[in-house]
C-alpha cells in the first residue's frame, strides 16, 4: 500500500491577497510607516550636519554637498568649548544613571520582597510624585542649592557636583518599573538561597541581580537618555561655558543665530548620538535575553 505524498509548496493553495492584507499585510505597512517616521528626522539632522552652508534654507533630507567643516569647527573650539561640554555630559550621565538605577533597584527589592508598615503608602507616594513635572519644584530646588553653595561652594550653583545632586533627586523614578520585574521572579529562589545560608544581600546580589539583567539594561538606557536630554535645570544651574553640558551649550549656539547655526547644531547632535548608539548595541543582547537566564546560570 503506497503512502500518501504531501503536496508540494507550489501546489498548495495560496492565501488571497485581500485576506493576506487584512491579517498580515497591514502590519508590514504600519512597520514601514513607523520606520519612515523615525528615520526622517535622523536623515535630516545628518544631512544638515554635512551641509557646508549649514542654513535652514539650504538643508534638506539628502545633502547637496558633503563637508565635515561643522564637525571640525566644533572639535576645534571655534563655537565654544565643545569638548569640555562633551566631557561634562559624559560625567554627569554616567554618575546619575548608575546611582539612579542602583538606588531604584534597592528600593524596588525592598518594596517587592518585604512587607512592612507604610509599604503601600510609599509606593503610592512615589507614583504621585512621578506625576508632577520637575519644573514645579524648580524654584525650591534653586533656593536649596543656592543656600547649600554658601556652606559648601563645590555643591552650589554653576557647579557640576551641585547639578548632579539636583538630578539625583529623581533617583527613585525607576522603582515601579524594576519592582514589576522583581514581582515576576519566583520567591522560591530567595527562599532556597536563604535555606542554603545566604543573607538578604547575597540573595540580592548573587541570585536576583543576574536575573534582572534585561530590566537593568533598559533602565540604564532610559536614565542615560533622560539625563542626556535634560535642558531646563541645566540652563538654570549651569551658566559658565566650561560648566555647561551639551544640551545647554548647543542650545546657546542655536539661539545665537537659528538660521545659520543649524549645521553646527546638527553636527553636535550627531556626536551626541554616538555614545547612546554604542551603549545600546552593547546592552542589546542583555535586553533581549531571557528574564530567568541569569538565575539559572547563577
Amino acid at each position: 500500500m503506497s503512502t500518501p505524498v504531501a503536496p508540494s509548496v507550489t501546489t498548495q493553495r495560496k492565501m488571497p491577497f485581500g485576506r493576506w492584507m487584512a491579517e498580515v499585510g497591514w502590519r508590514h505597512l504600519v512597520g514601514i510607516a513607523a520606520v519612515v517616521f523615525a528615520v526622517f528626522p535622523i536623515l535630516f539632522v545628518i544631512s544638515a550636519s554635512l551641509n557646508p552652508l549649514g542654513t535652514v534654507s539650504s538643508s534638506g533630507l539628502l545633502p547637496r554637498a558633503f563637508s565635515l567643516t561643522h564637525y571640525q569647527s566644533l572639535l576645534a573650539g571655534e563655537r565654544g568649548p565643545f569638548v569640555r561640554w562633551y566631557i561634562n555630559t559624559m560625567v554627569v550621565c554616567g554618575i546619575v544613571a548608575v546611582v539612579q538605577v542602583f538606588l531604584s533597584t534597592l528600593a524596588a527589592y525592598a518594596f517587592s520582597r518585604f512587607r512592612f508598615t507604610g509599604r503601600r503608602i510609599g509606593l503610592l507616594s512615589l507614583l504621585l510624585i512621578m506625576m508632577f513635572p520637575a519644573i514645579l519644584s524648580m524654584i525650591a530646588v534653586y533656593t536649596m542649592i543656592s543656600g547649600l553653595g554658601q556652606i559648601f561652594p563645590f555643591l552650589g550653583l554653576n557647579s557640576l557636583p551641585g547639578y548632579i545632586v539636583v538630578l539625583l533627586g529623581g533617583s527613585l523614578g525607576q522603582v515601579w518599573l524594576i519592582k514589576g520585574f522583581f514581582d515576576t521572579v519566583p520567591k522560591e529562589l530567595d527562599e532556597a538561597a536563604i535555606i542554603d545560608g545566604c543573607t538578604h544581600w547575597q540573595v540580592f546580589t548573587k541570585i536576583l541581580l543576574p536575573t534582572l539583567t534585561p530590566i537593568l539594561a533598559t533602565t540604564v538606557l532610559l536614565a542615560l537618555v533622560g539625563v542626556l536630554s535634560e535642558f531646563l535645570l541645566g540652563s538654570i544651574f549651569l551658566t559658565a561655558d566650561e560648566k555647561k553640558t551639551l544640551a545647554v551649550g548647543l542650545y546657546g549656539l542655536l539661539q545665537g543665530d537659528r538660521s545659520n547655526n543649524l549645521g553646527v547644531f546638527a553636527a553636535g547632535s550627531v556626536m551626541i548620538m554616538i555614545p547612546v548608539i554604542i551603549l545600546y548595541q552593547f546592552l542589546q543582547r542583555y535586553i533581549v535575553g531571557g528574564s530567568t537566564a541569569g538565575a539559572v546560570k547563577g
